[in-house]
């Protein structure tokens, strides 16, 4: 696995793995994943894209804890 550079983990790059996720242009830093109708087998597929993208495993409890934009780029920037 090549390394990524996490610092680059931004509100905007995530929102933009949901958008493509959800199929939804209306995605926010603080959108809440779950209130956009996103469930728990849609999630996986937000965790498989976070983790090709910045190379950070993150877990589904990690995502239900900070289900934001904002949220997920946190805790990508504080793994790396």
């Amino acid at each position: 696995m090549t390394s990524v550079d996490t610092t680059s983990a931004d509100a905007e790059g995530v929102a933009v793995i949901f958008r493509r996720v959800l199929e939804s242009a209306d995605v926010a830093a603080d959108s809440d994943f779950f209130l956009l109708g996103g469930d728990s087998l849609i999630a996986t597929r937000v965790l498989s894209a976070v983790a090709r993208t910045y190379g950070v495993e993150l877990s589904f409890e990690d995502f239900v804890l900070a289900p934001t934009p904002a949220g997920l780029a946190e805790l990508i920037a504080s793994a790396g």
